[in-house]
């Protein structure tokens, strides 16, 4: 009888831990729990197993997103020519990258920008700064290709200024490379023919509905006070620039 006793509570035992390793267990707030090798992983932390997928679909969507951007501006951000010259992005600076990025979903700056923008429109802040961030980093060598003739003339109005103009030397705000701070943007090998546009066209190009502030608005008289051909020099010399 004790024999018989011992195997049937072997038995039970047995079953127990049998019934107990199929069953799925309930955590807190009612979550269910499996065992083993489950939405746990091998480390037994959903957290870690979470986060490393949410990480992972991050980089994948980020990578998308880099890549939207460079079927337009080229290659690694270098930007692009043609008819219609398409920006550098490559080692902007993020904040205003950032900015800019704010500006074009709140039409303060080429609302009539004829290529559609929205993309743009539906990136949420967190993309902005990680595509910032990403591009920050990038730098391709700059295309060059303006008149050489120009870049002397250039150099010496982007580091001494204009006075007898009330011009400003750039490189009071932009660094002596060229190289942009913070909101103020990096203009080294930026594309000849988007900086002679942009600053030709500023006030059609930015500010518009009257939200010109900040940098935008420091830039306006210095580009209405530039004639056309010191504009040329001073693109052609930071086209050049690394």
């Amino acid at each position: 009888m004790q024999v018989l006793n011992l195997r049937s509570a072997s038995l039970t035992v047995i079953l127990a831990i049998v019934f107990l390793g199929l069953c799925p267990a309930v955590g807190k707030n009612g979550a269910r729990r499996t065992w083993g090798n489950s939405a746990y992983g091998a480390s037994g932390h959903p957290d870690r197993q979470e986060s490393r997928d949410y990480r992972e679909a991050r980089g994948r969507s980020l990578q998308a997103k880099m890549q939207y951007c460079e079927d337009c501006h080229g290659p690694a951000g270098q930007g692009y020519r043609g008819y219609l010259p398409i920006p550098r992005l490559a080692g902007q600076t993020t904040e205003y990258f950032e900015n800019q990025l704010r500006a074009f979903v709140e039409h303060r700056r080429d609302a009539h920008f004829p290529l559609n923008m929205s993309k743009v429109h539906s990136l949420g802040a967190e993309m902005q700064r990680a595509l910032a961030q990403n591009f920050s980093t990038l730098n391709p060598r700059p295309f060059g290709l303006a008149p050489r003739g120009l870049v002397s003339t250039g150099r010496t109005i982007y580091e001494a200024g204009m006075p007898e103009a009330n011009v400003p030397a750039c490189s009071v705000c932009h660094g002596k490379g060229a190289e942009g701070s913070g909101p103020i943007a990096r203009l080294a090998g930026q594309l000849y023919p988007y900086t002679v546009k942009a600053l030709a066209n500023w006030d059609k190009e930015r500010g518009q509905g009257g939200l010109n502030s900040g940098p935008s608005a420091v830039m306006q008289p210095i580009a209405h006070s530039l004639t056309r051909s010191q504009i040329e020099a001073v693109a052609a010399y930071l086209s050049y620039l690394e």
